[in-house]
């Protein structure tokens, strides 16, 4: 039976408090977070991706202690068989404790018996989307811990049920509360590391356009990061001429982290086409053209005039510093 102890002794008084040394317990003493918990009534329902207006009813709670397991220091399950029969009950429970202490034992599966959470994994991962739901924000940074450790368990396994987690994730990393934004950062950036560029690309295109300025932020770094993992083959594959217009299109965006994460894409993208030539067109045999365009002569042929000014003039600054620099 779950222990549930370990976390109630956090939300009693200093004096009352008492230490629950087990190493399967729910949180660690490794990072501590302060906060006073807003339980935001109907605002969760009404979530999506639009720039969210603030909702008034909100109760207050009292001020609750809450430590979080980092990865390195989860420990193995004591009884495999039993918490995996456990796994789903705990995993649809009200009860946020034992929800809580659920989703690390997700964590823990993820990363010592994998093999074990294979065939539970869509099941779990429908339910972890309702706990990055959840307006105890506990429960909401468990969840995107768990998230991160899913995706560098099973890699681009878990692209065919991305698409709910990615839209939550987007959302909590676009958030005003720091230590939530913080861990949905941390997992989007996992997301990237473990699953394959060619597979996450299309996942993140729709983003890029949403009418949300963080949203588009946040996905326009992932895009960014992604790029750089893919060989000249995947490139050729998804089309350089594709990710220079993505890129492009970015580098007019409203927020400062869109038009930087545009920029560090199109360096890569400059880089990669001046090394491999392969990525060049392949040319008409009845036109005069050369076989091989300069990047000057790609991005006017692959862009409109004005566009390909503005890419031209980030690209052959950056070169010009590192000219000067040299």
């Amino acid at each position: 039976m779950m222990s549930q102890n370990g976390i109630r002794d956090h939300m009693l008084p200093k004096s009352e408090k008492t230490r629950d040394s087990s190493s399967n317990g729910v949180f660690s003493n490794s990072i501590v977070e302060h906060f006073s918990e807003k339980v935001e009534g109907e605002e969760s329902k009404r979530m999506d991706l639009s720039v969210q207006q603030p909702v008034n009813c909100s109760v207050e709670v009292p001020v609750a202690e809450v430590e979080y397991i980092e990865s390195d220091k989860l420990d193995d399950l004591e009884d495999v068989d039993k918490s995996l029969k456990m796994l789903i009950p705990g995993l649809e429970s009200k009860d946020w404790v034992l929800l809580c202490e659920t989703l690390n034992n997700v964590r823990r599966f993820s990363i010592y018996h994998k093999e074990a959470l294979q065939d539970l994994l869509e099941k779990v991962t429908s339910l972890l989307v309702k706990s990055l739901k959840n307006p105890r924000s506990a429960v909401c940074k468990t969840s995107i811990m768990t998230c991160a450790d899913i995706f560098k368990a099973f890699g681009d396994h878990v692209v065919e049920l991305l698409d709910p987690l990615l839209v939550q994730l987007l959302l909590k990393a676009s958030q005003d509360k720091r230590f939530v934004c913080e861990a949905a950062e941390k997992a989007l950036v996992a997301l990237t590391t473990w699953v394959s560029g060619l597979l996450l690309l299309p996942k993140l295109q729709p983003y890029l356009k949403n009418r949300n300025p963080r949203i588009r932020a946040k996905a326009s770094m992932c895009f960014s990061r992604s790029v750089p993992r893919l060989g000249v083959k995947e490139i050729k594959a998804f089309g350089i001429d594709k990710l220079i217009q993505t890129a492009a299109t970015q580098l007019s965006d409203q927020l400062p982290e869109s038009r930087e994460a545009a920029r560090a894409l199109l360096l890569e993208l400059q880089n990669a086409y001046e090394k491999s030539p392969v990525l060049a067109p392949e040319p008409d045999a009845t036109s005069d053209k050369p076989l091989f365009q300069s990047w000057e002569q790609f991005c006017k042929s692959n862009l409109s005039k004005l566009s390909a000014q503005a890419v031209l003039r980030v690209t052959s600054v950056a070169r010009d510093g590192c000219v000067s620099s040299s």
